[in-house]
């Protein structure tokens, strides 16, 4: 029997694919995920200040009935419930966002109580959530309180078998009072904490006043108040801008004090360090500061902390200036921090915007109304249907005997008790649903008492419904409760940043930040950089004993200190700026000039010496144009340095000299020398210049100043040979000059 090879049909293509440019398609799917990211990841709801992530824990932990009386339950039970009901992401994500909601160093009014390793100030992590227990606290009760009443509108999770809240009914002023960050696809967030009594006052402010200014309000708000303390140092100006525009930042320094010692000695302690600041990693900073001898005030510095923070600075001397000392320290390390504002948030509509401190306030106002309002209709029709009952009931005791009849005696009560009695089917159902132990309770005045109870609370909410001042006048009383419940002289709501003054620009001495020591520039022919310990004299030993690279020679020696700014001047027409304790070491032959600043491969280093803000520069290019320069204005804050002399592609810099003198000295490669006044040279900071000397088949070579009086000097060989009488080679600017007298070196060239 033979065998038959069947051959495979190939699947049929799917039904459904649309052709779409790979342009469309890519812009709708990346617009998607941009959406996604900003609504359900990356910014705050302006109403709860939640995220979806933190809204979902606390629901979920509400679910678990762990209120703050409740025994605590595993992390990972809670983390478990989230992921599986209402958040389908990495359980990773879901217990470092709850763990966050646990520190107290991170969140100003924790919103979960954790029990076990929950991470520390020092940057360490928290332990693994089988091991951490946690439940909610009073102020995460706040946010949910009333959302079983209707107050917020709710939505089916990711799988439709549960439903969560679109948004928490909020009654914390969660936003301002905790803060918030977050980035999303081309935008970010960015709230500091602040204090919620402050934040009460301003919004009690704003109820009776809705056009309030924003000066106004910064006067019951005057700053962020940080979970870790620190001192705001930043001016009133300034902090009212930020808060006017909705962007700005905080300039937040660390709380030390003096401490006296034994025998006139002292010591720095540092109690209180900025906002989201690592300690271990703020000690390891110092102490690399410290080895790399750029704190020469400071001796050490030792970490006492224990449950409070308590780091020991100790200076050299005690003759140091302590604000000095930490002036030093806050401009070098992380004990002063800028904390940045951005309120880029999402309104009640889910649209991202940038809103100021007063919409931030009103938007909260607005929700709370709403959710006043959701909540008395939630329980005005809670009380009608208990009316519409105890009517019921009270027919049903007046006429006891007559119902248990019917009950007994009839297949279907319920349509004969609606017919003989007038009742509703509510009613009916109630008092069929009644147990008999309860007919013991049908005693009149305790139905008409509940009915009065009821009717009060009914006319009380029907009130507040119709009538929006009353709605105000309530949400200002719970506001001065929650201000009352968490004020300035509870230890939750105290003040703990210090709203201090902004500090004086004080000119920190550069020996404070940098320990002076000589040094000597060494820049080789081949541009390699590096300085030597101690000054080396041009004539010494010393100097000719330096080594170079095979094949490279000496460029530039320049004796200096660590303190000191070394230019350099480039055939580029840049000034480039290095510092001189940023200089790599002398052992060896140093690092290549190019990896310090970013100097074309075509171009070289022609000058090099140190910054003084009363030195001027004569700058020339090959083709005989320049201009004298101030020292302070050829500063460079890049690696890319400062062009000052523009130089044509064929006539680059060639030329360069401090100015001291009266008369400056040029000669070209013609070997003809021209003198003429430096006051006939203008002053410039940038530019061309104007003609030195002119040529004819040659350009220029050399540049000098020197004193008229004194004569000229030029080194030729060994020896240093002086010109005084002059008068042939003096003329004006712009002229060709004379040949060069008789012994000037056949360079061209003054050294």
């Amino acid at each position: 029997m033979t065998k038959q090879t069947l051959k495979e049909q190939p699947p049929e293509p799917p039904q459904d694919i649309t052709e779409k440019p790979l342009r469309e398609a890519l812009s709708e799917r990346y617009l998607s995920y941009a959406l996604s990211t900003i609504m359900d990841r990356a910014l705050p709801d302006v109403r709860d200040g939640m995220k979806p992530v933190h809204r979902r824990l606390l629901y979920a932990m509400r679910g678990l009935k762990l209120d703050p009386t409740s025994p605590p339950k595993k992390s990972a039970r809670v983390v478990g419930d989230v992921i599986g009901k209402f958040h389908p992401h990495g359980d990773t994500a879901v217990y470092d966002a709850m763990v966050r909601l646990a520190q107290d160093f991170s969140q100003r009014y924790p919103l979960v109580e954790g029990q076990g390793n929950f991470g520390n100030i020092d940057g360490d992590s928290a332990a693994a959530m089988r091991y951490t227990e946690a439940r909610l606290t009073d102020v995460a009760l706040l946010l949910l309180e009333g959302i079983d009443e209707d107050a917020v509108d709710l939505r089916p999770t990711y799988d439709g078998s549960e439903t969560e809240p679109v948004v928490l009914p909020a009654a914390f002023p969660n936003l301002l009072a905790n803060g918030t960050n977050g980035i999303a696809v081309g935008m970010a967030t960015s709230i500091p904490p602040h204090n919620v009594a402050e934040i009460c006052d301003a919004l009690r402010y704003l109820i009776g006043t809705p056009n309030a200014g924003i000066e106004k309000l910064v006067s019951f708000m005057p700053g962020p108040d940080f979970p870790t303390g620190g001192e705001l140092v930043e001016n009133r100006e300034t902090i009212i801008e930020a808060y006017r525009t909705g962007k700005g930042s905080f300039r937040i320094r660390a709380k030390w004090h003096k401490e006296e010692l034994r025998q006139g000695t002292w010591q720095i302690v540092v109690t209180e360090i900025p906002f989201q600041v690592q300690k271990s990693r703020l000690i390891e900073k110092m102490a690399e500061l410290l080895q790399a001898r750029k704190l020469p005030l400071l001796d050490d510095v030792n970490d006492e902390s224990a449950e409070d923070v308590r780091i020991v600075l100790t200076p050299k001397s005690r003759n140091v200036d302590p604000a000095v000392l930490m002036e030093s320290l806050f401009k070098l390390c992380d004990l002063e921090a800028r904390i940045p504002l951005n309120m880029n948030v999402l309104d009640k509509d889910c649209v991202p915007s940038v809103m100021d401190l007063r919409d931030v306030l009103k938007s909260y106002l607005n929700h709370r109304q709403d959710v006043l309002i959701r909540r008395s209709t939630y329980k005005l029709q809670q009380i009608e249907a208990r009316l519409e009952v105890l009517a019921g009931y009270l027919i049903a005791y007046l006429n006891l005997d007559k119902v248990i009849k019917i009950i007994r005696t009839e297949d279907e009560p319920k349509p004969v008790l609606m017919k003989t009695f007038g009742l509703t089917d509510n009613q009916a159902e109630a008092i069929l649903n009644m147990r008999l132990r309860s007919l013991r309770k049908l005693e009149e005045m305790q139905i008409k008492g509940e009915q009065k109870d009821l009717a009060e609370k009914q006319a009380g909410l029907k009130k507040l419904l119709k009538n929006e001042d009353a709605r105000w006048q309530f949400i200002d009383s719970e506001l001065a409760e929650l201000k009352k419940r968490f004020g300035k002289n509870t230890k939750l709501g105290a003040r703990r940043t210090v709203i201090g003054e902004a500090p004086v620009e004080r000119d920190v001495p550069v020996d404070a930040v940098i320990e002076r020591e000589n040094i000597t520039v060494v820049l080789s022919a081949k541009g390699w950089i590096r300085a030597m310990r101690g000054h080396i004299a041009d004539d010494s030993a010393q100097r000719a004993q330096i080594k170079y690279k095979e094949g490279d020679e000496e460029g530039f020696v320049l004796n200096a200190e660590t303190i000191d700014k070394v230019l350099l001047f480039a055939t580029n027409g840049r000034f480039y700026t290095l510092s001189g304790d940023k200089l790599p070491p002398g052992r060896g032959f140093g690092e290549p000039l190019r990896l310090m600043i970013d100097l074309p491969n075509e171009d070289d280093i022609i000058g090099l010496t140190l910054y003084a803000p009363d030195k001027k520069f004569v700058v020339a290019s090959k083709d005989g144009h320049g201009f004298i320069v101030k020292a302070e204005d050829t500063l460079a804050q890049t690696k890319n340095g400062k062009q000052i002399l523009n130089v044509a592609d064929q006539a680059k810099a060639v030329a360069f000299a401090p100015v001291a003198g009266d008369t400056i000295a040029v000669i070209g490669t013609n070997r003809k020398l021209l003198l003429f006044p430096a006051s006939d040279l203008p002053e410039m900071s940038r530019g061309r210049g104007v003609i030195l000397q002119k040529y004819h088949g040659g350009e220029l070579s050399d540049i000098k100043t020197f004193v008229l009086k004194e004569g000229l000097t030029w080194q030729s060989g060994e020896r240093t040979r002086t010109e005084t009488d002059l008068r042939s080679w003096r003329g004006e600017r712009a002229q060709a000059g004379k040949i060069a007298p008789t012994g000037f070196n056949r360079s061209n060239r003054f050294k």
